[in-house]
């Protein structure tokens, strides 16, 4: 398959193209961030007003997975008209130019379009009631991709891994403070269910082979706090789990408006797919492994060019 991938610099987008590129023809959009890499980068700008045009020009895709966004919250919340831009606009320009070419799409959405009021997972069909700018912005690309591209995937998701500045991931927050022996807050009132990066790459791939359509909540199975997240980490990797004071997200500096609750049911996913997904403790086993055997380096290598193709 010839995958065409944005945001290919980006947590998912990184580890989604290094990994796909194993057993598919990998193109990832980059302005200039990437050297090095084992799959084929295409420079743009996606905000430019004819990057759409020639990006799917120059790859000729099967598929595109999109995954570049606006995705830091508070930075939306300051920023809304860029926002505006990444997570509605852009979304929409790709869907309606992939409908026309017959180019399957994924388009990454987020667990955040929930407000956190509802008792128990959500479902796809609940209704969505996004708390900021970005989950606002993110919601509004959601039905503009749908509406012009009904043959689409929106996956909503929420996942963790190691990315290319080391910082980009709640699990690299918890291993680099904690290995650091620097004293952090865990939300105790955040309910989410984190999916390790590289096996939800692997589902969304497998979403687009079994031909999928419509929304998905493709996140782990298994909802905890992120103040559990934190000591799960610190387990695994042998580190002060004391060191993680629980704490309300109300008390926190944070800018934007999070939700309490987001805990998405996978039953849709697990069933159309006719697999079990992975569960949170093959992720955390996988994530240090990952660690143990130098991924993390050979991750922000691939900025400076000291990775090379495998």
């Amino acid at each position: 398959m010839r995958l065409l991938i944005t945001g290919s610099s980006g947590l998912l987008g990184l580890n989604l193209a290094l990994d796909a590129a194993r057993s598919h023809h990998v193109f990832g959009v980059d302005r200039d961030t990437l050297k090095s890499v084992p799959f084929e980068l295409i420079k743009a700008d996606l905000l430019d007003p004819d990057a759409v045009s020639r990006i799917l020009a120059e790859s000729k895709p099967d598929a595109l997975i999109h995954c570049a966004a606006l995705a830091n919250v508070d930075t939306c919340e300051t920023n809304p008209e860029l926002a505006y831009q990444m997570n509605a606009n852009l979304p929409a320009r790709l869907a309606d130019a992939c409908a026309r070419q017959q180019v399957r799409l994924v388009h990454i959405s987020t667990d955040a379009v929930f407000d956190g009021q509802k008792d128990g997972a959500y479902i796809e069909n609940d209704l969505p009631n996004p708390q900021g700018v970005y989950a606002q912005t993110k919601l509004e690309g959601e039905r503009s991709v749908l509406q012009v591209n009904p043959m689409a995937i929106v996956a909503r998701v929420n996942f963790y891994g190691w990315s290319l500045s080391g910082k980009r991931s709640l699990a690299e927050f918890f291993v680099n403070n904690l290995g650091g022996d620097k004293s952090v807050n865990g939300f105790t009132d955040v309910v989410f269910c984190p999916m390790l990066v590289n096996q939800l790459g692997e589902i969304l791939i497998a979403m687009l082979e079994r031909g999928l359509r419509g929304t998905y909540h493709v996140v782990g199975p298994q909802a905890m706090s992120k103040y559990q997240f934190g000591v799960e980490i610190a387990r695994k990797f042998g580190l002060r789990e004391s060191l993680i004071s629980p704490q309300s997200v109300d008390k926190s500096s944070l800018t934007a408006k999070r939700s309490h609750n987001l805990w998405l049911s996978t039953h849709k996913l697990s069933t159309d797919l006719g697999m079990t997904l992975p569960s949170f403790s093959t992720g955390l086993d996988e994530f240090y492994t990952q660690y143990q055997q130098g991924y993390p380096q050979k991750i922000r290598g691939y900025q400076h060019g000291e990775a090379r193709a495998q």
